[in-house]
C-alpha cells in the first residue's frame, strides 16, 4: 500500500502526510502481536490488527501533523491521540497516514484545503467530494483498504457516493469526538468508509463506543455490526440477503428540482432491487426538508465562529509576532491563517449570533431543527430505513463550483437532515452516472 501511494497520490493528491515509518513499526509490532497469540488456541486476534488505516487530518494522532487543511494549524503536532486512534491502536491497526480535507471540515468538494486540491480517482478532473474527500479517495484508489473522516452535514457519506464507496455517519454521540478538532459541536459526528459495508461496518464496531472524555458520548454498548449483517453479506457468500419484512421508505420530498435525471434512475433501480429482494417499498413524507439547507448554514456557521474563536494567534493558531500592537495580531493571525470560505462562514455565524439576530436567526433555526427530527421520529414509526439520493449530483469538475457558494452548498442537501437530526447515514454504491458500460469497475484514470 505504501508503495500504491507512492506511485499514484501525485495524481490524486489524497494524503497530507504519509506516515510510513510510523507504520512499518506498527505493522511490525502487529507481526509480533499475531505471533504471540498463535499459540493459544483460546486467543482471538483483533480482525484490524496488521490492516492499515488513513484518518482524515481534522483528528488528532500523537507526532503526527494535523493541519485540519490550514495554515493556521500548519505547524501543530498533538501530543496525545483521538479516542478513536487509541481504539484503533488498541486493535493493532496500522495508520498509513493523515488524509486531506477541506479546511476545517468546511466545504464539500476537498478544494478548500490550504495544501492542496485532491482528485476523484474515477476521473481526475473531477472533485472527490468533501470535507473527507482524501479518506473518501484513498480508499476508492486502493491505497488503503479502509479510512476515518468527519461527517458534519453529510462529509462521510457525499464523498463515499462520488467516489463509488461505502460511508457510514453514526448516530449523535455513538463514536467519541475526543481528538476531533471541532467545527459544529451539535452536527460533528467520525465516521467510516470501507469498499464494501462489511469492512466499513467492522471500522466503525473497533471506534464506537462510550468516552468518558466526550461529555456527548452515549454509555450504550456496541453491537456487533458484522454480525447484525446476516445471511449473504460476508464476502464471497453466494446467497442472497432476504429483506421480507423490511419496510422502506421512500421520501416524496427527495425527488424534486435539482436532483440530476441520471442520478435518479439509478437510485430507483437500487429502490427496485430492495423490493425484489423481499423489501417493502413506501412513499413517505419529511415536510421540512426544504428548511434544512438554511437551518443548517446558521447552526452550522454560528457553532463554527464559536470554536474557531479561540484561534487568536496568542493561545491557538499561527500568530503574528510582526504586528504593532494585540489587536493587529489578532486581525493579521485570522487574516493570514484562515481561507476564504471558513472566513465566510465565521462571519455568517457571527451575524447570526450577534444582538438583535439572534432570536431571528439562530433561535429560530434551532426551533425547526427540532421540526425536522419530528418528521423523521413520525417516518420511522412507518418504515425501518429511509433512502434516497446520497448526493443530487454525481461528481463535479475541479473548479466548476468553486465560485458559487450556494451551488456548492447544494451538494448536501439531502445529507444535512441526519445531521440536524442526530441520526446515523449510510451512503451505498448503487451504479455509476456517466461511467462507461465497458468500464471493469476500477478508477478509470488508474492502474
Amino acid at each position: 500500500l505504501l508503495d500504491r501511494t507512492a506511485q499514484l497520490d501525485d495524481q490524486i493528491q489524497a494524503y497530507l502526510a504519509v506516515l510510513a515509518d510510523q507504520a512499518l513499526a506498527q505493522a511490525a509490532e502487529a507481526d509480533v502481536r499475531r505471533q504471540e497469540l498463535h499459540g493459544d488456541d483460546l486467543a482471538v486476534p483483533h480482525p484490524l490488527l496488521g490492516v492499515p488505516v488513513a484518518v482524515k487530518d481534522v483528528i488528532c494522532v500523537s507526532g503526527a501533523p494535523t493541519t485540519c487543511g490550514s495554515r493556521m494549524l500548519e505547524n501543530f503536532v498533538p501530543p496525545y491521540d483521538a479516542a478513536v486512534v487509541t481504539r484503533l491502536k488498541d486493535a493493532g491497526a496500522v495508520l498509513l497516514g493523515k488524509t486531506n480535507t477541506d479546511e476545517f471540515a468546511m466545504g464539500s468538494s476537498t478544494e478548500n484545503s490550504a495544501y492542496q486540491v485532491t482528485h476523484n480517482p474515477w476521473d481526475l478532473q473531477r472533485v472527490p467530494g468533501g470535507s473527507s474527500g482524501g479518506s473518501a479517495a484513498a480508499v476508492a484508489a486502493e491505497m488503503v483498504p479502509i479510512a476515518l473522516g468527519s461527517d458534519t452535514g453529510g462529509s462521510v457519506r457525499q464523498p463515499a457516493a462520488l467516489c463509488g464507496i461505502v460511508g457510514i455517519k453514526p448516530t449523535y454521540g455513538r463514536v467519541s469526538r475526543y481528538g476531533l478538532v471541532a467545527y459544529a459541536s451539535s452536527l460533528d459526528q467520525i465516521g467510516a468508509f470501507g469498499r464494501d459495508v462489511r469492512d466499513a461496518a467492522l471500522l466503525l464496531g473497533t471506534v464506537a463506543g462510550h468516552d468518558s472524555r466526550d461529555s456527548t458520548s452515549m454509555p450504550l454498548p456496541v453491537p456487533d455490526y458484522v454480525a447484525g449483517l446476516g445471511a449473504g453479506t460476508a464476502l464471497g457468500a453466494d446467497a442472497a440477503p432476504d429483506l421480507n419484512g423490511v419496510r422502506v421508505g421512500v421520501p416524496r420530498e427527495y425527488w424534486g428540482e435539482g436532483l440530476d435525471e441520471a442520478v435518479g434512475d439509478v437510485v430507483r433501480a437500487a429502490i427496485d432491487q430492495l423490493a425484489a429482494l423481499g423489501a417493502e417499498v413506501r412513499e413517505v413524507s419529511l415536510p421540512h426538508t426544504d428548511y434544512a439547507l438554511p437551518v443548517y448554514y446558521l447552526i452550522a456557521p454560528a457553532e463554527c465562529s464559536a470554536n474557531l474563536a479561540r484561534y487568536d494567534g496568542v493561545r491557538f493558531g499561527l500568530s503574528a509576532p510582526d504586528a504593532p500592537d494585540i489587536w493587529e495580531a489578532y486581525r493579521l493571525a485570522r487574516e493570514r491563517g484562515f481561507g476564504a470560505e471558513v472566513k465566510r462562514r465565521i462571519m455568517l455565524g457571527t451575524f447570526a449570533l450577534s444582538a438583535g439576530y439572534y432570536d431571528a436567526f439562530y433561535l429560530k433555526a434551532q426551533k425547526v431543527r427540532t421540526l425536522i427530527k419530528g418528521d423523521f421520529d413520525a417516518a420511522f414509526e412507518q418504515v425501518d430505513v429511509i433512502v434516497g439520493s446520497t448526493s443530487p449530483t454525481p461528481a463535479f469538475k475541479i473548479g466548476e463550483k468553486v465560485d458559487d457558494p450556494m451551488q456548492m452548498y447544494l451538494s448536501d442537501v439531502f445529507t444535512l437532515s441526519c445531521n440536524l437530526a442526530g441520526i446515523c447515514g449510510l451512503s451505498l454504491p448503487c451504479g455509476f452516472v456517466g461511467v462507461p458500460e465497458e468500464t471493469d469497475h476500477k478508477p478509470a484514470q488508474l492502474p
